[in-house]
């Protein structure tokens, strides 16, 4: 090994000096070459900080294709060794860990990219405006056309290739200082996007092992953070450009553009490019709106273009279910559109909004301009900020509800207390103080809960949905949101709670929103049907100037969808420790029987009527025997008529109107709801079930224990249902009519429920 570094030094020097041409076997070139780049390093280390460029011209057509031993000529040059560099500019803590910036550029001058020299200054110049120390480089001139060049950072290194027939430059720079990269992608366009019109696609990413969160960077390039998966690691997009990059007093605000390669033209789009049929934009980005994504400590926040599903989505259910809200107030919800949609209700006299960050609204004001403007609104300001029913305080909303509503107020409270409170804030899975403060304070909540009137309601998003895959919440990564209901379960000013998510927010997984009631009546309004929400939309939210609709995703149809939690909350709830006691009736037990009345064929059933009295009366007998837990005619009782609260009120009515003609059929109708029917034991849900099948014929008995059918779902052990629980939710109408055999029933035993089964 001494004899071969020795040789290869001895001719190096002798290639150095005279500059003569030697055939040499490619794989000891390789390793000569090799070797030369790690003394040049080690000498660039210890000798200085100046740059000094090595240049090597291979004379090959095929440099790429697989090295099999033979010779080539070759020029080889090597200039003198660098200066050392100074200790000083090492980090002490030097980590396992680097950022790395892939850039690349096409629709570039070809010369520039055919030209050694000139690329190899771009390095230079790139190197020096990026604030790092160039050690040594070596740049390749291909045939027929094309330049690699590589130079040695104290940081790390710096590489490119180009292929001047396509334009095309890729450009990698990696370093393990703490020097930021970001800065540098304008000066690296400028000095390599040389001719033409360029177009710029770039990548950065945090590489290596980091010791821990305080090691994070203030501009949020961490691999876990939104900014960083949306903006940062994506290579291939068609547009990325930064609209603000600012700290404010209180966070990172950062507002970027972003078109996809596959993003098409949307609706608006092709009517203002006037997109005809055929035309090959359609299936192109060219003529497409980027979308606008604001990000808050690198968290995402909204998309533009999808912003309006969401914060309808966040606003309108919860609104929705007080009867008048007159006075709202908002905690966060910087950008306008939170209030946009508060505005959109013609009930609303006062909206209070307490936004912690000035600096982001006026921000919002100038780059999110959508987002305040309701400029559309017949009556409302141009800007929602502006208008008479606004009131913005800038200040801590945490702080400014637990001064007025706390256990110990040091601020006068407002003269009226407020309908509906949204809390438009972080996500609670969000590692941030914020997050901590707001979701994990029962002062607070209690201050909250002071803060509304006896029938008022709290809305708050609580971030990305939950899967059926997901843990025991507590423990999980939404350990926090969990923490949270449970405060708000156990409160007692707290009468029921809903949670519902929406997938069209433009975040990659469904969007969940949490509406918690202070009194039960708003059930009712929650489980409105979908013609009776339309009309409430109708009747109250504003017109537009333009006559176009003022909400574009919410209706009475989409909020039949939010009426029922999806099955992954319900999930989720039921892997809580104890097991909620409602968990075990999720479905109907395959292993129990179930009995019905056939009409017109008792043969094939399991009962038959028997009637006395003079057929006055009757009876239900059993012909089998039906052993406990089977379910009692279950296809007769899912037939259950359902009647509200204000239709029997109507009809009531009717029977009062006097010279109107025979009322006997309503009363008749009214009088055998009162006997057959039972109302709903979901709290204020305002709905009966009437029994039109045999079961209403079964004979009631005053004595529990003369009976031997009973409720599926018996009462709460508590005594009353849970003011959270996606199990009641999702099968309340089961739980509300289904009847088991509560004793083995023999063949011939008549059927017997007890007439208080239905009471909770």
């Amino acid at each position: 090994f001494q004899k071969t570094m020795t040789a290869e030094t001895n001719t190096a020097t002798a290639v150095a000096g005279g500059a003569h041409r030697y055939a040499i076997d490619v794989r000891l070139f390789m390793l000569t070459i090799t070797t030369a780049m790690i003394a040049s390093f080690y000498v660039g280390v210890m000798f200085g900080p100046e740059p000094s460029p090595s240049t090597l011209s291979v004379n090959a057509t095929n440099v790429w294709r697989e090295l099999a031993p033979r010779t080539v000529e070759v020029e080889l040059k090597v200039e003198e060794p660098v200066e050392a560099v100074d200790d000083s500019m090492m980090t002490e803590d030097h980590e396992p860990a680097g950022q790395h910036l892939l850039i690349d550029i096409k629709n570039v001058d070809s010369d520039f990219l055919d030209s050694e020299e000139r690329l190899a200054d771009a390095m230079v110049n790139a190197v020096k405006e990026g604030g790092l120390t160039l050690l040594s480089y070596h740049c390749h001139k291909l045939h027929p056309a094309g330049v690699s060049c590589v130079g040695v950072l104290l940081e790390s290194h710096i590489s490119f290739h180009t292929w001047p027939e396509e334009g095309v430059i890729t450009l990698d720079l990696f370093t393990c200082g703490d020097t930021p990269l970001l800065p540098t992608i304008p000066k690296i366009e400028q000095l390599f996007g040389v001719g033409g019109n360029p177009i710029t696609q770039w990548s950065h990413e945090l590489r290596g092992f980091r010791k821990g969160s305080k090691n994070k960077k203030p501009h949020y390039l961490d691999n876990d953070s939104d900014l960083g998966f949306w903006i940062f690691s994506p290579l291939a997009l068609h547009t990325k450009k930064q609209i603000v990059s600012i700290h404010s007093k209180y966070q990172q605000i950062d507002i970027w553009d972003l078109l996809e390669i596959d993003d098409t033209p949307s609706y608006e789009d092709a009517k203002r490019a006037n997109l005809q049929p055929g035309d090959p934009r359609w299936t192109t980005p060219e003529v497409a709106t980027p979308d606008r994504l604001l990000f808050l400590d690198g968290t995402l926040q909204s998309l533009s273009l999808s912003e309006r599903e969401y914060h309808e989505a966040l606003v309108h259910p919860g609104m929705f279910a007080h009867a008048n809200p007159k006075h709202v107030v908002l905690i966060g919800g910087g950008e306008g559109a939170t209030l946009r949609e508060v505005l959109k209700h013609k009930t609303v006299e006062t909206a209070t909004m307490i936004e912690l960050d000035q600096m982001l609204v006026e921000i919002a004001r100038e780059h999110l301009p959508t987002m305040s403007d309701c400029s559309d609104l017949v009556g409302a300001a141009d800007n929602c900020f502006d208008d008479d029913r606004s009131n913005i305080i800038y200040g801590n909303g945490q702080k400014w509800f637990m001064d007025r509503f706390g256990p110990q107020p040091t601020e006068k409270a407002p003269d009226n207390l407020f309908d509906v409170l949204i809390v438009d804030a972080l996500d609670p899975e969000d590692e941030v103080e914020v997050a901590e403060l707001l979701y994990n304070d029962i002062a607070f909540i209690s201050s909250m809960l002071a803060g509304l009137a006896d029938d008022g309601v709290i809305i708050i998003q609580v971030g990305t949905a939950p899967n059926i895959h997901d843990p025991r919440a507590d423990i999980g990564v939404y350990s926090r949101r969990e923490f949270l209901f449970n405060m708000f379960e156990n409160h007692t000013d707290v009468a029921a709670m809903f949670v519902y998510e929406e997938a069209h927010c433009g975040f990659l997984e469904p969007h969940s929103f949490l509406v918690v009631c202070k009194d039960s009546s708003c059930r009712e309004r929650w489980n409105g049907e979908i013609d009776a929400v339309d009309y409430e939309i109708y009747d109250r939210i504003s017109p537009t100037k333009s006559e176009a609709r003022a909400l574009v995703h919410y209706d009475g149809a989409t909020h039949h969808t939010y009426r029922t939690p999806p099955k992954a909350w319900e999930t989720v709830y039921c892997r809580r420790e104890p097991t909620p006691f409602e968990c075990a009736y999720r479905w109907l037990d395959p292993e129990m029987e179930l009995h019905d009345y056939v009409i017109g064929n008792e043969e094939e059933g399991s009962f038959k009527i028997e009637w006395y009295n003079n057929d006055e009366d009757s009876k239900v007998v059993a012909t089998v025997d039906i052993p406990k837990g089977s379910y009692i005619m279950p296809e007769h009782l899912a037939s259950s008529l359902v009647v509200s609260d204000k239709s029997l009120n109507n009809l009531r009515l009717n029977t009062e109107i006097v010279g109107k003609g025979e009322v006997k059929i309503i009363e008749d109708l009214l009088k055998f709801i009162d006997t057959n029917g039972h109302a709903s034991n979901a709290e204020g849900l305002g709905l009966n079930y009437v029994e039109v099948g045999a079961s209403f014929m079964i004979r009631e008995a005053e004595e529990q224990n003369d009976a031997n059918v009973g409720r599926w779902v018996p009462s709460h052990p508590s005594g009353k249902r849970p003011v959270y629980s996606p199990v009641y939710e999702r099968h309340r109408l089961s739980f509300d009519v289904f009847l088991v055999a509560t004793k083995d029933i023999k063949a011939g035993e008549e059927i017997v429920k007890y007439q208080g089964v239905w009471e909770e």
